[in-house]
């Protein structure tokens, strides 16, 4: 028997996880939303690299005794949640076991929090959390993302204009997995949380989390429209005015307002701008959109329509985009700095072609995401010398290395993941592509 053979016999044995050897199963598993970059289409698609076996936990001390046996038996472990990630995460490039958490479902509401399994998705636990008089504090644009996933490879979306990213306090505590032979679970909190959010699980699985709450809002969905650019960009900018702030704020000029799914029409000649507004604010927003020389679309007050509304924020519109242009290749990269404002045609100019722009509020000010031909991954990495050249910072979307603390990472991960088995090939301190991290470092 192999190792990874052995190591499934004995999970089986011990009551820990269903093992699931099917191929078919298999296949789908080990492939993520990494497909939206032709860079990681070409690098990792779907049957380049799967997992000998899908291991699905039912309870927290299941996927410690997972990594226990795992460790034993030296098996390679590759956690993944639905698999909405878009960067290449899940990928189990060693083979091994493909750790589905979508069996931790449990939810236990707090004082001001709630606790979650990882495996819970943000819609199903957001119903629980409003019919209790609560807001979770954000969401990503995917909302049946888990809860895991999210942690574990997400940073901001709905609700991030207020509270940040992942990083800023979203989360109270952590229970994790290691993968060091202990079979134990650990609780960590405050700054001891840091290098287990946004890791990619290497440095432990997250298993469950204990995250912010806020007394449930009456949220407002509007769509406004605009003549130009300026214009947009304008609204976005005075929209960081509004209090209290919205809760998301997306736009998009006429290339990509074409392929939007939105549930009222919308003109493809005109920009899109899109707002979650709390109720109280609204005349604000009425006022911003018509000083910025906009027009209102539309108001929808059914909370259905913000889920909606979330998701065409983010990287939505590109996806939309490309599906509504199969026979052309459209690669997007993540922006954030005053210059999307400012001086958009120095952003045009950073690639050959036309480009487009999705813009989005951040916390800290403008961004969103820049829409170009695809010609090969040295013209979009060369791209980011000229992004720093104009001030503009840059997450590439075309890699799938850890890029948030990864010193710390590294050094925790000699503690909890001693062999080196969990997600490999996405830690590494010399990472062969730029994968730099600096959106809302500049002012």
């Amino acid at each position: 028997m192999s190792g990874v053979e052995e190591a499934c016999a004995e999970i089986t044995r011990r009551g820990a996880g269903r093992v699931v050897l099917d191929q078919a199963q298999r296949l789908k598993a080990s492939s993520d939303w990494s497909r939206m970059s032709p860079v990681l289409a070409e690098k990792v698609p779907p049957g380049r690299y799967v997992a000998d076996a899908v291991v699905r936990p039912a309870v927290p001390q299941d996927v410690a005794t997972i990594l226990q046996v795992a460790y034993e038996h030296d098996v390679p472990v590759t956690p993944r949640g639905a698999g909405t990630g878009n960067y290449g995460q899940a990928t189990p490039f060693d083979g091994g076991i493909l750790l589905d958490l979508r069996g931790l479902l449990d939810v236990e509401l707090g004082d001001g929090t709630v606790t979650v399994g990882a495996g819970v998705r943000f819609s199903a636990v957001d119903k629980v959390l409003r019919a209790a008089g609560r807001d979770i504090w954000m969401f990503p644009s995917t909302k049946t993302s888990t809860i895991g996933g999210f942690i574990g490879g997400g940073s901001a979306g709905t609700g991030s204009i207020e509270h940040g990213t992942s990083s800023d306090g979203f989360v109270v505590s952590a229970t994790i997995a290691p993968c060091d032979g202990s079979g134990e679970l650990f609780t960590v909190s405050g700054a001891d949380l840091v290098p287990y959010i946004h890791t990619y699980g290497v440095t432990g699985i997250v298993v469950s989390a204990e995250v912010r709450t806020d007394p449930a809002r009456e949220w407002i969905s509007v769509y406004a429209a605009y003549g130009d650019y300026a214009g947009l960009a304008a609204g976005l900018a005075a929209m960081a005015d509004v209090r209290p702030l919205p809760r998301l704020v997306s736009g998009d000029e006429p290339p990509l307002v074409a392929s939007l799914p939105a549930s009222v029409p919308l003109d493809p000649q005109t920009c899109s701008l899109r707002i979650i507004a709390e109720a109280t604010s609204i005349e604000q927003v009425r006022d911003a959109v018509a000083r910025t020389g906009g027009s209102i679309v539309a108001e929808l007050t059914d909370y259905v329509e913000g889920d909606r509304l979330s998701g065409m924020s983010y990287n939505h519109p590109v996806w939309f985009f490309q599906r509504a242009h199969p026979d052309e290749t459209w690669f997007h990269m993540e922006t954030a700095g005053q210059v999307v404002v400012d001086d958009p045609a120095a952003v045009r100019e950073l690639y050959d072609g036309p480009v487009y722009m999705h813009l989005e509020q951040f916390a800290r000010g403008p961004g969103g995401m820049l829409v170009a031909g695809y010609t090969g991954e040295a013209d979009v990495l060369a791209g980011m010398a000229r992004m720093d050249a104009i001030g503009l910072g840059v997450h590439s979307p075309h890699q799938w290395y850890v890029d948030r603390n990864v010193e710390l990472a590294i050094e925790t991960a000699k503690r909890t993941d001693p062999k080196g088995l969990l997600n490999r090939g996405k830690l590494t301190a010399t990472p062969p592509v730029d994968s730099r991290v600096n959106i809302g470092v500049r002012s």
